[in-house]
C-alpha cells in the first residue's frame, strides 16, 4: 500500500513519524529518500517519540550510525550519504543490526538499495508548495491517517 500524506511545519513531520513508531515491529527497515533537508531527520525524532526513546535524536551525518536504547524498540538510525556502496554498510555491520531486532531507518537509502531486502517501509520525503510544506510518501507500511497523534 502508497499512502501519500502532506505536513505543515516540522511538528506535523515529527507527528506523522511518532504514527509510525507506535506500530513499528522488532526488525523493520525503514528506507528514506528525499532532498537534502527535506525532513528525514525530523521524521526519524517522531519515529523515536513513537518506539518511546526519550533520547534527543539527531542527524548520523558524520558517525553514519547512532544508537537509540530505552524505548520499547532499538532505534538504529543511518545516513548513508558518504557510503560509496553496499559493501560499505556490510563492513560497519548491517547484518549485526539487523540481527538485534530493533528498528533500522536509513536516511539516503538508494546509495544501499541493493542491501535492503524484504518488507521494506519506504519513505519519500519532498517539499511542498510552501516553505515548511513536506509531502510524504509511505509505501508498503501501514495507514497513518487515522492514527492518533
Amino acid at each position: 500500500m502508497t499512502v501519500d500524506y502532506i505536513t505543515n511545519g516540522e511538528g506535523e513531520t515529527e507527528a506523522l513519524g511518532c504514527r509510525l513508531g507506535r506500530v513499528l515491529e522488532p526488525g523493520t527497515v525503514i528506507a528514506y529518500t528525499g532532498d537534502l533537508g527535506a525532513g528525514k531527520t525530523a521524521f526519524t525524532r517522531g519515529l523515536a517519540r513513537g518506539l518511546g526513546i526519550p533520547d534527543r535524536v539527531t542527524s548520523p551525518t558524520f558517525t553514519i550510525v547512532n544508537e537509540y536504547e530505552g524505548g520499547r524498540l532499538p532505534l538504529f538510525h543511518f545516513d548513508v550519504y558518504r557510503l560509496g556502496s553496499s559493501e560499505e554498510l556490510f563492513d560497519i555491520g548491517w547484518e549485526d543490526y539487523l540481527a538485534r531486532g530493533g528498528v533500522c531507518a536509513v536516511e539516503w537509502s538508494e546509495n544501499v538499495d541493493d542491501a535492503l531486502e524484504g518488507d521494506v517501509i519506504r519513505v519519500d520525503i519532498r517539499r511542498g508548495d510552501r516553505e515548511d510544506q513536506r509531502r510524504i510518501t509511505v509505501s508498503n507500511g501501514p495507514d497513518l491517517e487515522d492514527r492518533a497523534d
